[in-house]
């Protein structure tokens, strides 16, 4: 064969060579599965998040989001599935699995039962788990498993992306950041004019074999409600 630098493509020059840590491997191990074998659908939505942004309670932007996406969850139990080798299995329990970036990479604590915690609890669960996530403290069962999962990059700058799913989940949940729009509205007296508004892009990432456009859109029109009318969460 013929010389490495004869090669048309290949890269000259001097590198280093990197070892992989394993949770490294396992990571591009899972991500190229996922990517390999389920069929990835993409839908996106716009929430207003100004009434979640009012609240008076010390709880960030992404406990309302883990909450409203297990309540519509609820709301929607065949969107709260995974696949097995022998077809869907419907899940009994709303188990949110969170993105959370550390030093050997990113894993994701779960948030068990999140359909029935209250904001306040989800807040504090999700602290502790981050903590023990980036400390490398975090027991198999507090990141293994999970019926859906939820990537913010939001805080980074990022306006909008698409997620690949955990596999054997359904769905993963993409948020992107805050922005000012200016739209038409109308005010408590029916008076319309424009007026400035705090949007979000989340983009759902769907196993089409669980999952068809449909249902999806019908999860992102269910998702943007709750969002969008944040006390209707405590009713859950």
């Amino acid at each position: 064969p013929p010389p490495p630098d004869s090669v048309p493509g290949s890269i000259t020059g001097t590198f280093t060579e990197v070892p992989a840590s394993t949770i490294r491997q396992v990571i591009a191990q899972r991500l190229t599965e996922s990517k390999t074998t389920i069929p990835h659908s993409y839908s996106s939505i716009d929430c207003d998040i100004q009434q979640v942004l009012q609240n008076n309670v010390n709880i960030s932007v992404n406990d309302f989001i883990i909450k409203a996406a297990a309540v519509t969850l609820r709301q929607m139990p065949d969107v709260n599935c995974t696949w097995s080798g022998d077809g869907p299995q419907l899940l009994s329990s709303i188990d949110i699995a969170v993105a959370v970036a550390t030093d050997r990479g990113l894993i994701t604590p779960i948030v068990r039962d999140a359909a029935s915690k209250g904001l306040q609890e989800i807040a504090s669960t999700i602290k502790a788990l981050a903590e023990r996530a980036r400390a490398g403290k975090l027991l198999p069962e507090e990141y293994q498993g999970g019926s859906f999962s939820i990537s913010n990059l939001g805080m980074f700058g990022i306006q909008s992306f698409s997620a690949i799913i955990n596999p054997p989940q359904a769905c993963i949940l993409a948020i992107g950041q805050s922005r000012w729009e200016l739209m038409f509205c109308e005010d408590e007296a029916g008076e319309a004019g424009m007026c400035r508004r705090n949007m979000m892009t989340v983009t759902l990432t769907s196993d089409s074999r669980l999952v068809d456009d449909l249902l999806a859109a019908q999860f992102l029109e269910n998702f943007k409600m709750n969002m969008e009318n944040p006390r209707r969460l405590a009713l859950f």
